[in-house]
């Protein structure tokens, strides 16, 4: 079966961009106007992120969306085969923060959030950093999907941390200088072993994580900020989060990413991951002592 998935990716990877982009403007007529693929978390997430703002005004980001959504994961599908040179004229960003950390011989994190894209992000990193360049992940459940995934993003160095067996996984690298990875606004298993911060204007449960691992170590954390420039090209900056996590509260680091993530959203709303619900659990009196705003 992978082979066969394989065989039908790559080949599709092979397109141009002009007919790629062509057959996602197709996917979108499907996907948003006949399959209305998960349009009501959508919209009911824009709702709530957005009191302010009309229906005809949010209508207009879910398109955006939408739009945005598909070509992430046609994008995706190109990492197969594009070049390292046609990935850097995509995809840029000053790495001159990390480099430093780098020659000061310390390891890092990334954290960041579902932002469009986030797979060439990992990929164009990978491929220019000195650093061992790990990534964490979350398996997929069917096996050969899996494995192309695995595939498309260790192609230019990545290297692949499953979040199951993340601590295993770390062994070989502890005594190396690693980046490490995080999409650092995933839902939590359980909201009750969680941070809790309003986020656009709710409360929402946030993984501790990130924040644990950095302050463990006590190595820097290093926000990402992503921005479409035009379609198919993006542009990334860093700014130090906390360089010595380890001296702040408890809670601090997560709640400085919360504040940068809503900046991130309100500054390039069409480019974050409204499909998924960030709000799956409400807020209850005994979560209090988690609360970190």
């Amino acid at each position: 079966m992978y082979y066969v998935l394989y065989v039908f990716v790559y080949s599709l990877s092979l397109l141009p961009f002009w007919f790629i982009y062509g057959f996602a403007d197709v996917l979108f007529v499907l996907v948003y106007y006949v399959i209305r693929y998960r349009k009501k978390v959508v919209m009911g997430n824009l709702r709530a992120a957005f009191p302010e703002k009309t229906e005809g005004e949010l209508r207009v980001i879910a398109r955006k969306f939408y739009h945005n959504f598909i070509d992430n994961f046609l994008e995706a599908v190109k990492l197969l085969s594009i070049s390292r040179g046609q990935l850097d004229k995509r995809f840029r960003v000053d790495l001159s923060l990390m480099d430093a950390l780098y020659a000061e011989g310390k390891s890092c994190q990334l954290h960041l959030g579902h932002v469009f894209n986030w797979e060439y992000a990992g990929a164009h990193f990978s491929s220019k950093t000195a650093f061992k360049f790990l990534v964490v992940y979350m398996p997929i459940g069917a096996t050969a999907v899996d494995r192309l995934f695995r595939k498309l993003r260790e192609r230019f160095g990545t290297i692949l941390i499953p979040a199951t067996d993340m601590r295993r996984a770390m062994i070989p690298y502890r005594h190396q200088q690693y980046v490490l990875t995080l999409v650092a606004d995933q839902n939590p298993g359980d909201p009750g072993k969680a941070y809790w911060h309003d986020f656009l204007g709710r409360p929402a449960p946030f993984v501790k994580g990130p924040e644990k691992g950095a302050r463990f170590n006590n190595i820097p954390a290093v926000f990402v900020s992503i921005r479409k420039v035009k379609r198919g090209y993006y542009s990334a900056t860093l700014q130090m989060g906390a360089a010595a996590p380890r001296t702040l509260p408890e809670g601090e680091l997560t709640a400085r990413f919360v504040r940068f993530l809503e900046h991130e959203i309100r500054e390039q709303p069409e480019i974050w991951l409204w499909s998924h619900r960030r709000w799956k659990f409400d807020y209850m009196p005994e979560y209090a002592a988690l609360k970190i705003d």
